[in-house]
């Protein structure tokens, strides 16, 4: 087995992980994340608290895999939608006349010319925190690239032989677009959304660490970074742990990413 194909298997491993966490955090939890002990606070790791305790005594592992709901969560809500924006904007603009599809792909190369976190940050503070807002805001800082690649994809799809060999046979244009243009522009978005879920778990948790998502005191890894950076000297594990979290989940899903994208092309992963 290949250096390659093991570091697949352990991000695979690793994402499955996450998402037993994240579907079900108390088979994994061994306490309650928001049970706060002052008389155990800053707690070293150890036995009884695999990550040690925070500022108000609650145990860190517990609120980690707690917090794989609501930050993947976000990461996976805010991919979904982009995909679909991008899915039906970028479809039709490639369908479009030129006038309306140039317009689309100015705006389009407006929003790709800044930076993914800058716009969502921008979006997020226009709206005021909290999780659906950031999720709002990562979804529009991601739907550019989709438009782009769906328009892309659908330019090329619409003069494929398959699809000629639609039209010739008598198959209306709503008919061929929706069964033999879209399936295959979804298929293309689907790999590049399986890398973007990462992106967008980096910006969700990067909102929350700057106070602009969740409030405390959910369990949130991002909002779990911010909270141990007052004391980072001495109570290092408060915000090395959910960083451990956020770091191998983009790591990992990237991995996977690029695997499919690359089997996908007809490379080898």
């Amino acid at each position: 087995m290949t250096a390659r194909r093991v570091g697949l298997s352990v991000a695979v491993a690793f994402l499955a992980f996450i998402a037993l966490a994240a579907i079900f955090p108390d088979l994994l939890a061994t306490h309650d994340p928001l049970r706060t002990d002052v008389r155990a606070a800053l707690q070293a790791p150890g036995g009884e608290h695999l990550f040690g305790t925070d500022q108000s005594g609650r145990d860190v592992f517990s609120r980690v895999v707690h917090g794989a709901g609501r930050s993947v969560g976000i990461g996976l809500l805010a991919t979904a939608l982009a995909v679909g924006i991008g899915l039906a904007l970028g479809s039709l603009s490639g369908v479009a006349p030129r006038s309306v599809d140039a317009l689309t792909m100015r705006a389009t190369d407006i929003l790709l010319a800044f930076p993914e976190f800058l716009i969502a940050l921008i979006v997020v503070a226009v709206l005021g925190p909290g999780s659906v807002n950031v999720a709002i805001a990562v979804t529009i800082a991601a739907v550019p690239v989709y438009i782009r690649l769906a328009r892309t994809q659908t330019r090329t799809l619409r003069i494929a032989e398959h699809v000629e060999a639609a039209r010739i046979l008598g198959v209306g244009p709503v008919r061929t677009f929706t069964r033999h243009v879209m399936p295959g522009v979804l298929g293309s978005l689907s790999v590049l959304a399986t890398i973007g879920i990462g992106s967008s778990i980096l910006a969700a948790a990067g909102l929350s660490f700057l106070g602009l998502g969740p409030s405390e005191p959910a369990p949130e890894w991002g909002l779990m970074l911010s909270g141990g950076r007052n004391v980072l000297g001495r109570a290092w594990w408060i915000s090395v742990f959910p960083g451990l979290a956020i770091t191998l989940t983009v790591i990992s899903a990237t991995v996977v990413g690029r695997a499919l994208r690359a089997r996908a092309e007809g490379r080898r992963a």
